[in-house]
């Protein structure tokens, strides 16, 4: 029988037409069901009966989630649009689809990339109504020697459930990365309460990530897009900020996620992201319908991060969290190894020396090293929150300002200057 294959271009003129050339003559390629929209594209590759689909760029409700879904059931993809609508090719590229022709190529050569699109497809078996199947395909992390030129970086800021200072950490590590001359981008990708509006006074109601996100979806994302969906709060620092409201977390699907964060690397050399602190896997959202996955952002911002900084306070019960937290991380995510950040160290909850008492927990109980230790500087810290302003302009002498500057100067592979020159610059620029 050949290649089976779902067909989903209804309304295109030349759509009969196409079907009838590749069922006339033995292409290789059996087309088993013409489909009239995406919910019963998905629901004929649920079936397992077919092994490509052939749609086209104006077909109804098509994003990056439904080309997902087709590609993790095992169903290759390809892409039909009009005669030099290279627009229209750009955006089905963007939502994943690797092969595309012009819809007036031969029937034969159409047939031949219906078998290599499906040679080039594994069959993962997994149902499209999986949850999983909005995840984006676990990859090989590349390696510094193999990132393509002007490839930005990501780094994830993750952690325990409570207060270990997610926010304060991202915030300070974007703000000082910018001031290094490290052009700078800041998304909250905090499902259940990001706050950086707020820390930065900004508007908490602008699209931010949601908006970015959407315009992934629908594939239309683009450099340009992002910066006008970014806050410019300085010259080499944009912020993207989350959702106004907790609720509002559906709006962040995994692919969609991780194709902002693609664009972000062109966008910036560094990208600092705020996750959210849970990676359950939504069992109870694991039924036979399409459903969407509240945590399934934060898993994908630290699948596709360079770096995924842990972020643990400095007391026994943050401790405490950030091992099981660990432990969690381990067994969702087995290819990611965080870097463990130890924030708000003072005297007084671990007695003894605290950063070597810390450390040797940590080791002990999470098989993890301390990375950085970041000191506690409540007056600081409660100046920038009070004025909606970062350390370096509340309190650039801030021994947490100091520390905060060194991991981020680590993190961007820039040299951080000498205190005295740094502040005496930034005064006159001030």
């Amino acid at each position: 029988m050949g290649v089976q294959v779902f067909t989903a271009v209804t309304g295109a003129a030349w759509e009969s037409e196409l079907v009838g050339a590749l069922d006339r003559a033995d292409h290789g390629v059996t087309v088993v069901r013409r489909c009239v929209d995406v919910p019963e594209l998905l629901a004929a590759a649920a079936t397992g009966t077919g092994q490509a689909a052939l749609l086209s760029a104006e077909l109804r409700r098509l994003d990056g989630d439904a080309v997902s879904r087709l590609t993790a059931a095992g169903v290759a993809v390809v892409g039909l649009v009009e005669p030099g609508d290279e627009r229209a090719a750009a955006r089905l590229r963007q939502l994943g689809v690797q092969h595309v022709l012009p819809a007036d190529a031969a029937a034969d050569v159409i047939a031949r990339a219906l078998r290599e699109a499906v040679a080039g497809t594994p069959r993962e078996n997994r149902d499209v109504a999986d949850p999983r199947a909005a995840l984006p395909a676990l990859g090989i992390p590349v390696e510094e020697t193999d990132r393509p030129a002007g490839r930005g970086r990501v780094v994830a800021v993750w952690g325990p459930t409570g207060a270990p200072g997610r926010t304060t950490v991202a915030v300070g590590l974007a703000d000082e990365s910018s001031r290094l001359g490290v052009s700078s981008l800041l998304v909250d990708a905090d499902v259940y309460g990001g706050v950086i509006a707020q820390l930065l006074g900004l508007l908490d109601d602008s699209p931010g990530l949601a908006g970015a996100a959407r315009q992934a979806s629908a594939g239309t994302l683009d450099g340009a897009a992002l910066v006008r969906l970014a806050w410019a709060v300085r010259p080499q620092l944009r912020v993207l900020t989350g959702l106004a409201r907790a609720d509002r977390w559906p709006e962040l699907r995994p692919r969609a996620v991780s194709a902002v964060l693609e664009e972000a690397r062109r966008l910036a050399e560094l990208t600092v992201v705020d996750c959210g602190f849970n990676l359950e896997d939504d069992e109870e959202l694991s039924f036979d319908t399409a459903a969407p996955r509240r945590n399934g952002a934060t898993l994908a911002v630290l699948e596709d991060a360079d770096t995924v900084l842990c972020v643990s306070g400095a007391d026994p019960v943050s401790l405490q969290r950030s091992v099981r937290a660990l432990d969690h991380l381990r067994e969702a995510l087995p290819a990611v190894e965080p870097v463990v950040v130890v924030n708000q160290v003072r005297r007084g909850p671990v007695p003894g020396d605290a950063q070597r008492e810390i450390a040797a927990a940590l080791e002990r109980f999470a098989g993890r090293q301390v990375a950085f230790f970041l000191p506690a500087d409540r007056r600081a810290t409660d100046a920038a929150l009070a004025s909606g302003r970062t350390l370096a302009e509340v309190a650039p002498g801030s021994t947490l300002r100091t520390a905060l500057r060194k991991l981020a100067a680590t993190l961007a592979g820039v040299p951080a200057p000498a205190r005295r020159r740094g502040l005496a610059r930034e005064r006159r620029a001030g």
